[in-house]
């Protein structure tokens, strides 16, 4: 299969060509961020707490919620792709054994699909770090081989559209639930215009 001799080819480069000592010790801690999410739950909750982030917050909860439906409930036991280290000769696998299936990459889609959705309503100083991080997430998983680039690519783009799932749903709440709206910020609310937050002016940027 050609997807699978290039996925093999891509790890077996990664493993010969870009593995270290030094970077042995820093992928598997990149990986740890996003077990289960931990990291990009525990920023969707800080978040939740202060005004001016409330909406980036819940943006990244939807996509969360999303991507744990569409990915680890849905597709992988659906697809139940057996990994990479278990069936490509001579790939070594830093780290612990996976029990669940590797397509899509769930590390890859939440990270990208909390850190995209939280973009919309984060200025760039905090949304470019985000998204640096969630990249580097996602080429974790390849670099300690659970992972194969087709998973991670699975895992980017089905990311990116449940962030925009997410602001679609997020913006129908702002503009059609009073409730919401007060909580999330709004000066008028219940379908009138609300404040420059819904279409900012910085490049679709809000927070101070």
């Amino acid at each position: 299969m050609p997807f699978l001799t290039l996925d093999a080819d891509i790890l077996l480069y990664i493993q010969d060509h870009i593995r270290s000592g030094f970077l042995d010790k820093i992928f598997p801690n990149i990986t740890f961020l996003g077990d289960a999410g931990i990291f990009w739950i525990a920023l969707t909750a800080v978040l939740l707490c202060f005004k001016k982030t409330r909406r980036a917050a819940v943006c990244s909860m939807i996509a969360l919620v999303g991507s744990l439906l569409l990915n680890n409930i849905l597709l992988k036991p659906l697809v139940n792709r057996v990994r990479p280290y278990e069936v490509i000769d001579g790939l070594v696998l830093i780290g612990k054994k996976a029990t669940d299936g590797s397509f899509p990459s769930g590390h890859t889609a939440a990270s990208i699909a909390s850190a995209v959705a939280m973009c919309r309503y984060l200025k760039k100083r905090w949304s470019v770090p985000l998204i640096v991080l969630a990249l580097m997430i996602s080429f974790s998983r390849l670099y300690i081989g659970i992972h194969y680039p087709t998973d991670v690519l699975a895992g980017l783009l089905d990311g990116i559209l449940l962030a925009v799932i997410a602001w679609v749903i997020e913006s129908r709440l702002y503009r059609g639930v009073p409730k919401y709206a007060a909580f999330a910020g709004a000066t008028e609310i219940a379908g009138k215009p609300a404040d420059s937050e819904d279409k900012p002016a910085d490049g679709g940027e809000t927070e101070e």
